[in-house]
């Protein structure tokens, strides 16, 4: 798995977890396909945490740079994937910001609606400046 994988294996526990799921050993062994010890197998499980420990933080920064866009009325995935790159922009790894940016895009051109793409790079490229400034 590389990083790109293991970060839509990330975006899809959140997901999962926004939904009343424990993304628990099931999920990573039998939905993800993901073995313990494989390669960004750690990655992927620090940002999950990662993300669920500063959710209110996260949600909050979602909220002010979402603008107009409510956490409750923002499409799940697309709260999942934006959990995700605000996480990788504040607090995460070792990931320049612009690649969070990227590949969260990526992400929501992959896994959610048509507009997703462009509202995700919108939201996080606002988030992305601010921490710049």
């Amino acid at each position: 798995m590389d990083r790109s994988a293991a970060r839509a294996a990330a975006m899809k526990l959140l997901y999962e977890w926004e939904m009343g799921g424990n993304g628990g050993e099931d999920t990573r062994l039998g939905l993800l396909e993901i073995q313990p010890g494989e390669e960004e197998a750690d990655y992927m499980e620090e940002t999950v945490s990662g993300v669920q420990q500063h959710v209110q933080e996260i949600d909050g920064q979602i909220e002010k740079y979402a603008i107009g866009w409510p956490i409750s009325r923002i499409n799940r995935v697309d709260l999942s994937i934006l959990r995700l790159g605000i996480y990788e922009i504040a607090y995460g790894a070792g990931v320049p910001g612009g690649v969070a940016v990227n590949e969260a895009v990526e992400l929501a051109k992959t896994f959610s609606g048509p507009e997703s793409g462009s509202f995700v790079n919108g939201v996080l490229g606002s988030f992305l400046r601010a921490q710049d400034q």
